[in-house]
């Protein structure tokens, strides 16, 4: 199902410093500072715990950063977005704050421990089929849109918001040599790698995809966006289809590249997470660790962002009992 739109405008190639400096002061109405910790004495391998944050997740920053930016009049009409959990509950956690109704757009297959919380925080839910919600995300449309639109990914705000994720790297770790950082749609990392080319411009950046579902690989080999096949899994916070056209001039060119993890890698980081360092991590939020224990290269000292920790208390049994939910 595809709705009408007009054309969706490209991202320039940097967000610029200033507005995730701007930033910092909204989000942190919402958002806390995370630690950064040292996974193991024996690895230059830094924790970026951002499942810390008061939903589990980092998407708080970005969400807090938008509606606090927005005209307050037409968020005062009531909010909504598509999400398959994350952000859904960045937005209901601040539209509950704010006093104005949310709706969140899910697809299919998100997980309940995701869902169960947004309701919790007042939101409504509207379960669609996997390519229903997709094209929202395309097309920044829906047949049933009503209210202020908080775009999970590609929305300069919530990228700005989270930019500022890099400036606490940054000041934590300012001889950083690499940021490993889960890839959903790119609004993540390309705000933290957009904040560090100012204030740590030696720290590369790299994408973390999951092999079920990684488009931005294929998309950097061809110098253009491709489609390649998705496969739901217990990861949902990251994978897609495609790469969206109007992140691609941004994420091409702030990145370093992309690493590619198998769901039997994040599943023993997950597990890792757990029994060395006591974090819980949802598969997504464990991707950047899995990269970084299975480089074949020297990373230096590396972060690796905890996205979030959000996950299904069945799957995490499954995992610490050595399976693949």
């Amino acid at each position: 199902m595809r709705t009408e739109s007009a054309p969706v405008t490209p991202l320039p190639a940097l967000i610029p410093i200033g507005e995730i400096r701007a930033a910092r002061p909204r989000v942190a109405q919402y958002a806390v500072r995370t630690p950064l910790v040292r996974f193991a004495a024996d690895r230059d391998i830094y924790l970026k715990l951002e499942n810390l944050q008061p939903i589990g997740s980092f998407k708080i920053r970005g969400a807090s950063n938008a509606l606090l930016q927005a005209d307050p009049s037409a968020v005062g009409e009531g909010v909504w977005t598509a999400s398959a959990g994350n952000m859904a509950q960045g937005v209901a956690w601040c539209a509950r704050v704010l006093g104005v109704p949310c709706r969140v757009v899910v697809p299919d297959h998100a997980p309940a421990a995701k869902t169960d919380a947004v309701e919790r925080l007042g939101a409504s839910i509207v379960r669609v089929p996997f390519l229903e919600w997709w094209d929202i995300i395309v097309t920044h449309t829906w047949r049933d849109a009503h209210g202020f639109f908080v775009h999970p990914v590609s929305n300069p705000a919530v990228i700005a918001g989270n930019g500022t994720i890099g400036l606490e790297v940054a000041e934590d770790l300012p001889d950083v040599d690499t940021v490993l950082v889960p890839y959903g749609g790119g609004g993540l990392s390309s705000g933290i790698a957009s904040a560090l080319r100012e204030v740590a411009p030696n720290a590369k950046v790299y994408a973390v995809e999951v092999d079920t579902a990684a488009p931005l690989t294929p998309s950097l080999a061809a110098g253009r966006p491709v489609e390649t096949t998705y496969t739901a899994s217990f990861v949902d916070g990251i994978g897609s289809r495609s790469v969206l056209d109007e992140m691609w001039p941004l994420v091409r060119n702030v990145l370093a590249g992309a690493r590619v993890v198998s769901l039997e890698q994040i599943t023993e980081a997950v597990r890792l997470l757990v029994e060395r360092t006591h974090v819980v991590a949802e598969g997504a939020g464990a991707a950047a660790l899995a990269a970084a224990l299975n480089a074949n290269d020297d990373l230096g000292k590396v972060v690796c962002l905890v996205s979030g920790g959000n996950i299904d208390r069945a799957k995490l049994v499954r995992i610490l009992d050595g399976a693949i939910p």
